[in-house]
């Protein structure tokens, strides 16, 4: 945890950001990324210095040559601030476009990202105090770094674009342990974000795993060979690698790909943990989209088409742990319907839980679930667990205020000890249903198919749940429609 010094000290940077005219948060985010970054690459030499020294030697793979040394974080933040404002915009940008071209080793992937980097801060007075804040804080405390990373991500308060928004940190937390990640696994995110997904899984590996990495080989897995991320917009790559780096991951597989096109097909069956919360954009371009996903399921809607490029990208055996919403799962078209089949009957679909529509609020109000299955391309699906998640630890309104309902530790642990939830009946908060009752109602996957209420459930409904339940109907009702339009045209 940071303190809330540290906190309001980053608070008033974040707001001379805005009152310097730089009101988009991601482009706050940014601009703090690239300074993170040059201070590292300033780190990284003073540990080859300190190596040559002790070995005798020259330094091996010097981040700065003869005549650069006047770029490093440690000369330029002793510089008066407009010299400062000079060096950094007219030379520390330029050298961190020009790195990826000779910089190997350590820094290789982040490198790649930086070749865009913009200097936008727009005065000296804001760029000094910004290098002061970030020169009080010991880089190579990793918990540190990450947490100051974790708060500056939550400022983002507008959903992106195309249709991404931040996946609250306790709902990843969740994902992540009910898939136990494992020292050899290979974890990809296909729409990675700010890699909130693999800061999380690497975070999982090092508290539940430590042993592990005490191992040379694993360690360099851990580092090189664990972590893979996808995105299409560059911001959100160059984000995502300082998010990695300064949770101690030193060179995650990072990279630019429209997930979704026919680049995908070059990682088919490399994966064995998927985390993800794809976004829900609406429809996609048929002539942009991988024909071997529209083989699988026929259809523009990007929702669908991410799970079966979760099952593609998985090797058998393989699991996966991602967020999906509603309609995919009662949905009445044909690739709705297609899909869900292959998940029930071709895979081994384990769990589906749902939560409270309020929970990526004030992002979004869309009701979601989260999908738990494994590929095994030879069925194996018994029963399917259910969880009515109705708190999640915060109020689902606009404000997310902390609240004391949590169904969230009771997932794990019911999740943990899946025997015992065959004696759970369907007025439960959290029950199995088989296989063949999935099948007999058409694969619909829908927890209020399946849920029995009692009467004085009904009467104690909270107007959420009861909201939730219209939302459903209405969900239903267009995706009839859209059906129907589809059969006429």
């Amino acid at each position: 945890m940071i303190t809330g010094a540290l906190k309001s000290k980053l608070d008033r940077v974040w707001d001379a950001f805005w009152s310097g005219g730089i009101s988009n948060p991601l482009e706050v985010i940014e601009q703090i990324t690239y300074l993170l970054f040059i201070r590292r690459l300033d780190d990284l030499q003073t540990l080859a210095e300190k190596k040559a020294r002790f070995g005798g030697g020259a330094i091996e793979d010097p981040v700065f040559l003869d005549g650069q040394n006047h770029l490093r974080w440690s000369v330029f933040k002793n510089s008066s601030s407009e010299v400062m404002y000079r060096t950094v915009s007219e030379e520390v940008f330029p050298f961190l476009r020009d790195l990826g071209t000779r910089f190997g080793g350590d820094g290789s992937t982040y490198s790649v990202h930086m070749k865009d980097a913009r200097f936008t801060i727009p005065t000296p007075a804001l760029l000094s105090r910004v290098v002061d804040m970030l020169d009080d804080i010991p880089m190579e405390a990793r918990d540190t770094n990450g947490d100051l990373y974790e708060y500056m991500l939550s400022k983002i308060a507008s959903a992106g674009t195309n249709g991404q928004f931040r996946t609250p940190r306790h709902i990843i937390d969740l994902m992540v342990k009910m898939t136990a990640p494992q020292p050899m696994d290979e974890i990809c995110d296909p729409a990675c974000g700010t890699a909130g997904f693999l800061v999380a899984a690497s975070e999982y590996i090092r508290d539940s795993h430590a042993d592990a990495l005490l191992d040379t080989t694993q360690r360099s897995h851990f580092h090189r060979s664990m972590f893979h991320g996808y995105d299409f917009d560059s911001t959100m790559l160059r984000i995502g690698s300082m998010n990695m780096l300064l949770h101690g991951v030193e060179s995650p597989d990072i990279r630019y790909r429209d997930s979704l096109s026919e680049g995908a097909s070059a990682d088919a069956e490399k994966y064995s943990l998927i985390l993800a919360n794809p976004p829900f954009a609406g429809s996609l371009d048929d002539k942009s989209t991988s024909k071997d996903l529209q083989r699988t399921v026929k259809t523009k809607k990007t929702e669908l088409l991410f799970v079966a490029l979760f099952l593609k990208l998985l090797k058998p055996g393989g699991r996966a742990a991602v967020i999906v919403p509603d309609g995919v799962l009662f949905g009445s078209s044909k690739a709705h319907r297609t899909l869900r089949k292959i998940l029930v009957e071709d895979q081994k679909l384990d769990a589906v839980v749902k939560l409270p529509s309020g929970v990526f609020k004030p992002y979004a109000g869309v009701s979601t679930a989260i999908l738990f299955f494994t590929k095994t391309n030879s069925g194996g699906t018994e029963d399917v667990w259910f969880y009515d998640v109705q708190a999640d630890g915060f109020s689902l309104d606009d404000k997310r205020s902390p609240s004391e309902a949590n169904d969230l530790p009771d997932v794990l642990a019911r999740w943990q000890n899946l025997e015992a939830e065959t004696s759970r009946v369907r007025t439960d908060r959290s029950f199995l249903v088989p296989k063949a009752d999935i099948a007999a109602q058409g694969y619909d996957l829908s927890l209020n198919r399946y849920k029995e209420i009692e009467y004085d459930e009904v009467e104690h409904r909270s107007p959420l749940d009861i909201i939730a339940d219209i939302e459903q109907l209405e969900s239903e009702i267009a995706e009839g429609l859209d059906e129907l339009k589809a059969m006429l045209s």
